[in-house]
């Protein structure tokens, strides 16, 4: 129970500090536009407080690029280096947005002043956003708010996945099915083992050959394999060596007819080179630290993709070194069968977790799990551009207006609405981006920090500017059209004289 208390209480804190915090200060741009709002119409909203909200988001940038600066070193941070990075950039990124609230009062000041030449009933729409000064920036804010997280979230989305493409390790070739031990505590299969899971497969699958690859089971006890004559690359499955027969030799070449002698490895490496031999540097015994070499005869191939060259070992010439061999992978060979994923899903309810893991093969799957949060955040954007366009105008001189302008008919008040919709939309759709671009990319920084020494330099992160510009572009058109399609009154038609 301490345990599980302990839990808890580290988990509510974190949630506090890496999402409350933050958030809470971002929330504090909807109080501040009420705030800013004037009483009436012609009222001029008060200057310092707009210079003091930008003041507020500029030193939230700072913080941001502040954080961003000190996580751009491709080299390994601590876990809580790691942390205090992202914190300082996540209430860095809530000081800009809480900072951006006087802003939307602003904006429809100067929306007021510039609509006198346009069409009667959006010069009517922005007047009326004026004269419902403080709903209206509150639903801006919130469109605002609620833009720039969509927005940041796809930014980081594109950032993160361009990273994980750069780094993704394929474990086999494209289209394998690859079999391995499920238990996280130890690899490869016993004997009793791996016969259920060839079972298990021949069921599944009768007829198709299977590939197995063979480990020593005592980590301890030395064997590398090396061919001076080849430079192999560090991206490999199989290091230093592959031992199997030769089911597995032409797997790794993808070529049925490359020849195979168990007493004969084969350095499989693209390129051309020469390698005749293959020099063995093993140990006698785990408890035998001395290290012995062995020389055996060698051939050249090619690997099947870049990522399968490694030489491959007979399995004969490891046993006959007095190692003992277990089956590490079983995997059926795509040139002979291509697994969909429905034959793999079927596999796996054949077997047990804790004793085996399939996997075929797909290449880098970007991952979506961001979509449906970008997605809710920018129809809550929708939803609150939408807010302030229903119902009629502000006050009796404007529907009159509205009456004049369509004859009586509803055509001038849809386009009032969707006019009035459309500029709510607009102004917080484009604050939204800006904060929403700018946070997105400096938050990347410390998001892709490296923890471990196996990962990769960054790379260029990619802006996915073109979904930007659908955003910006597309959600003001839609609260427009929706707007129009929504307005649930017609301006009232005076009686006729007698």
């Amino acid at each position: 129970m301490p345990f599980d208390l302990a839990s808890l209480g580290f988990g509510i804190l974190f949630a506090a500090l890496f999402a409350g915090l933050p958030l809470a200060t971002a929330a504090t741009a909807v109080p501040a536009a009420v705030l800013s709002a004037p009483a009436g119409r012609h009222d001029l909203v008060r200057r310092g407080v707009v210079v003091v909200g930008l003041f507020t988001s500029f030193c939230g940038a700072l913080i941001m690029g502040l954080g961003a600066w000190l996580a751009r070193a491709d080299t390994r941070y601590g876990a809580l280096e790691s942390l205090g990075f992202l914190l300082l950039s996540l209430l860095g990124a809530g000081l800009l947005m809480g900072g951006l609230g006087p802003l939307p009062s602003w904006l429809l000041e100067l929306a007021d002043r510039a609509a006198e030449r346009l069409p009667p009933p959006f010069r009517l729409a922005a007047r009326d956003l004026a004269h419902r000064r403080i709903p209206a920036v509150a639903a801006i804010t919130l469109a605002m708010l609620a833009s720039a997280a969509g927005i940041a979230v796809t930014v980081i989305a594109t950032g993160e996945t361009t990273q994980a493409r750069a780094a993704y390790q394929p474990q086999a070739r494209p289209g394998a099915l690859l079999v391995e031990s499920g238990s996280p505590f130890r690899e490869g299969f016993s004997p009793e083992e791996a016969g259920a899971v060839r079972a298990a497969i021949e069921r599944e699958l009768p007829g198709v050959p299977i590939v197995e690859v063979e480990e020593v089971p005592e980590p301890d006890r030395y064997l590398h394999a090396t061919a001076e004559a080849a430079e192999l690359p560090d991206e490999m499955v199989y290091w230093p060596q592959a031992i199997g027969d030769e089911k597995l030799l032409r797997y790794l070449t993808g070529d049925q007819s490359t020849p195979y002698d168990e007493g004969t490895a084969v350095v499989i490496v693209s390129g051309d080179v020469r390698a005749d031999a293959v020099e063995l540097s093993y140990e006698i015994s785990a408890d035998d630290e001395s290290t012995r070499t062995k020389t055996i005869p060698a051939a050249v191939a090619r690997p099947a993709t870049p990522h399968m060259a490694t030489i491959f070992v007979p399995s004969k010439i490891v046993r006959d070194l007095g190692y003992p061999l277990q089956p590490a992978e079983l995997i059926v060979d795509p040139t002979l069968h291509r697994v969909t994923e429905q034959e793999r899903e079927r596999l796996d309810r054949r077997l047990d977790d804790d004793l085996a893991r399939t996997y075929v093969e797909r290449g880098f799957q970007a991952s979506t799990r961001w979509l449906p949060i970008a997605a809710a955040a920018l129809l809550l954007a929708l939803g609150s551009a939408l807010a302030p366009g229903f119902g009629q105008a502000a006050n009796a001189r404007q529907a009159r207006v509205l009456r004049r302008t369509g004859s009586g008919s509803g055509a001038a008040f849809r386009w009032f609405c969707a006019g009035r919709a459309g500029l709510s939309a607009l102004l917080g759709t484009v604050l939204g981006a800006v904060a929403g671009c700018l946070a997105g990319m400096l938050l990347l920084w410390p998001l892709t920090a490296s923890s471990s020494w196996d990962d990769p330099p960054r790379v260029p992160f990619e802006t996915p500017w073109a979904a930007v510009v659908a955003v910006v572009a597309g959600l003001p058109l839609l609260a427009a059209a929706l707007g129009a399609l929504l307005a649930r009154e017609r301006p009232p038609v005076p009686p006729a004289r007698r």
